[in-house]
C-alpha cells in the first residue's frame, strides 16, 4: 500500500479541534518543522484546528515550530518534560497568563508511558516521582519494600515525526539522535503522518535496518531540505 501524499496540506488536512497530537523531537533533533508550520498555516486558513494537547519533550523555542502553535493559540495544554527551553518566552507568556496548562512529567517515565500506549499497557508502576508533587493524587504501591507510583499509558490521536528514510509502505529509519521518541509515538497514536528526506520504494531499505515497521505509519510526506530548529533560531526566524 502506498502511504505517501503529495504535500504537507494534505498530510494534516484531517487533524482537527481538540485532537491529542504527539509531535516528535529531542529539542531541534527530529522535530518535524515542515508539518508543524504545515499546521499553523491551515489554522491561519481555517481557525482550526485549536484546542490541541500536544506531547512533546519541551514546551517549544523561540517562534517557531511548537512555540510558533502556541503563539497562534492552538495548544490548550501542553504534556511535556522540559516547559523550560533555551528560549521558551511563547509558553511562558501564555502560562503565566493562564492560556495554556501544563502536565509535568519526569523524561524517562514521558517515554515509557508513551511506550506502554503502543504495547497496549495501560497502566506500569515507576519509583519516580514518589513523595513528590508530581504524584499527588496518583495510586502508589510497595514493591520488595520500595514505593511506586502509578502512571497511565499516554494516547494520541495523531503523531507528527520527522524520518530519514522511508519506502513507501511506511517503514522508516532516523537519522541518529533524530529517533528520539518517534518510534514510540508511532505506534501510540491512532494516526501517524511523516515526514521523510527521502522515500524509496519497498525493496529500498534493508529490513534489518527499519526502526519503525510501516505498519505503525498512515501518511507520508517527502521534505527533501527539512529545516533545523536550531538554524531558524540562529536567524532569528519567527514563523508568525
Amino acid at each position: 500500500m502506498d502511504k505517501t501524499v503529495p504535500d504537507l496540506a494534505t498530510a494534516v488536512a484531517d487533524i482537527q479541534d481538540g485532537m491529542t497530537l504527539m509531535i516528535g523531537g529531542f529539542g531541534g533533533s527530529g522535530a518535524p518543522i515542515e508539518l508543524i508550520h504545515a499546521l499553523i498555516d491551515r489554522f491561519r486558513g481555517t481557525g482550526s484546528p485549536t484546542g490541541l494537547t500536544v506531547i512533546n519533550n519541551n514546551a517549544g523555542n523561540g517562534r517557531i515550530g511548537i512555540a510558533a502553535m502556541i503563539d497562534a493559540g492552538m495548544i490548550a495544554k501542553m504534556i511535556c518534560s522540559f516547559p523550560r527551553s533555551a528560549d521558551p518566552r511563547a509558553f511562558t507568556e501564555k502560562y503565566h497568563t493562564g492560556q495554556i496548562g501544563l502536565e509535568l512529567v519526569p523524561q524517562g517515565t514521558l517515554a515509557e508511558r508513551i511506550r506502554a500506549a503502543g504495547a497496549g499497557i495501560p497502566a506500569f508502576y515507576t519509583p519516580t516521582s514518589f513523595g513528590t508533587d508530581l504524584a499527588e493524587g496518583k495510586p502508589v504501591a510497595e514493591f520488595e519494600g520500595r514505593m511506586y507510583v502509578q502512571e497511565r499509558w499516554l494516547k494520541a490521536d495523531a503523531a507528527l515525526i520527522k524520518a530519514e528514510l522511508a519506502d513507501t509502505m511506511g517503514n522508516l529509519t532516523y537519522r541518529k539522535a533524530a529517533r528520539n521518541f518517534s518510534p514510540l509515538m508511532a505506534a501510540a497514536a491512532r494516526v501517524t503522518i511523516v515526514q521523510a528526506s527521502t522515500i524509496v520504494l519497498p525493496d529500498g531499505i534493508d529490513a534489518e535496518q527499519v526502526i519503525t515497521p510501516g505498519i505503525f505509519v498512515d501518511r507520508i510526506v517527502q521534505v527533501a531540505d527539512a529545516q533545523q530548529e536550531e538554524a531558524l533560531m540562529r536567524a532569528g526566524v519567527a514563523y508568525a
